[in-house]
């Protein structure tokens, strides 16, 4: 009797810890889908703008002020959003963050206005700004000290989204107006919603026996000095990206070859995110981040004297490291977070990123106004070579960050 008791107790724990090992795998997956789907939101908004341009008959400054209503109302409440649903089930924020946003299509769709059509990006903006640290922190919690790649999984996912979104909403432009293209939007976003509800643990599946070590264990200086190369990473990789079709047409490129270069730097971009946040696991985050600085800025040198073909060959090894220091730069978040608050610090990190990709371009086209795109490109080359003194800061803090998690 007592061995079947001790037999169904046995049984009993093995299925509960088989269950339980299921909840990082649905986690990352949800958080995943998310990420696919508001980036993939962001991103298709580029489809649209000329298409509001010409109905509402805006100037290219409108055009890019539209733009900054998602945009910049997604970077600017990364914090206060955060801390709104800080309380709150990470399933049920993403949901929340999904459905606001979907709202906002979904408001695009209805209205016959441009103030309604602004509202609308501002709801879906709202929306939008609540996912990226709600989303790493779910991905953090979930796998402990073993995120890191997991976090270059998540995202190297948002580049999924930027890919396959555009060129939905475009395909449909070509059949239907784009207000019924917006609805059709707005409802993918409700299906997903459903799915996070399905796909995601009610309870945050945290790794208590590994965040533990994390508490109080964040470096205020060396997270700021993450936040800088962060915001620089970004900053040559908008700068890159505003000269790179310029460049292309100086040495006898069309339309069709700007497009296809952008989609090689993207496709190798998406490659670069998954592979480099494994390479931040084995390699660790200062060698990491200089070699990849360090290949970045000489293969964007390398493309200025190089011939049409050449340089297309070169395009999407430069995004593989253009784009893959991002997902180690995301992964050491957790490590450097001040008081061991994550989900704080990935709205800061995400704050950061987001406002260097709004304000570098200006910064590169008002120096290229003054010396030529040439000295534009290289201007994003010597970014990314300002970014290895800096990482090489870093080493005292994750060294302290190391020691406290082995303790």
């Amino acid at each position: 009797m007592n061995g079947s008791a001790s037999l169904a107790r046995s049984e009993s724990a093995f299925r509960k810890e088989e269950t339980g090992s299921t909840e990082p795998r649905r986690s990352l997956i949800g958080a995943c889908t998310a990420h696919a789907l508001h980036d993939g939101y962001t991103d298709l908004l580029y489809v649209l703008l000329p298409v509001w341009q010409t109905e509402f008959g805006l100037s290219y400054a409108g055009v890019a002020a539209m733009r900054s209503l998602y945009y910049g109302t997604m970077g600017g409440l990364q914090v206060p959003a955060d801390r709104l649903v800080d309380r709150w089930p990470i399933r049920n924020a993403l949901v929340l963050s999904t459905l606001v946003a979907a709202a906002g299509f979904c408001v695009m769709a209805l209205t016959g206005s441009f103030w309604g059509l602004c509202a609308g990006l501002l709801l879906a903006g709202i929306g939008s700004s609540i996912q990226h640290p709600r989303g790493s922190l779910l991905v953090t919690q979930a796998f402990g000290n073993g995120a890191r790649g997991p976090l270059g999984i998540y995202n190297f996912s948002g580049d999924l989204g930027k890919a396959v979104f555009p060129v939905v909403v475009a395909l449909l432009l070509g059949f239907v107006a784009w207000r019924m293209a917006a609805g059709f939007i707005a409802v993918a976003g409700i299906v997903v919603a459903i799915a996070l509800l399905v796909i995601l643990p009610r309870a945050n599946p945290v790794r208590h026996d590994e965040l533990a070590s994390q508490d109080g264990a964040g470096d205020r200086r060396g997270f700021r000095l993450l936040l800088a190369i962060g915001g620089l990473d970004t900053a040559t990789r908008m700068g890159y990206l505003l000269f790179l079709p310029f460049l292309l047409h100086a040495k006898g490129g069309d339309q069709t070859t700007v497009g296809l270069s952008l989609a090689l730097v993207f496709a190798g971009g998406a490659f670069g995110k998954a592979a480099c946040g494994w390479l931040g696991e084995h390699l660790g985050v200062v060698r990491s981040v200089v070699a990849t600085e360090l290949a970045t800025a000489l293969l964007i040198a390398v493309t200025i004297p190089l011939p049409l073909t050449a340089a297309l060959v070169v395009l999407p090894v430069i995004g593989i490291f253009l784009n893959g220091t991002s997902s180690v730069l995301y992964g050491t978040v957790p490590e450097l977070a001040p008081r061991g608050d994550v989900g704080r610090a990935f709205a800061l990190f995400y704050t950061a990123v987001i406002g260097s990709g709004g304000l570098a371009p200006i910064a590169y086209g008002a120096l290229a106004d003054h010396t030529g795109e040439t000295f534009g490109v290289l201007a994003a080359a010597l970014t990314a070579l300002a970014i290895v003194p800096l990482v090489l800061g870093l080493r005292p803090a994750l060294a302290t960050a190391a020691a406290v998690e082995q303790a």
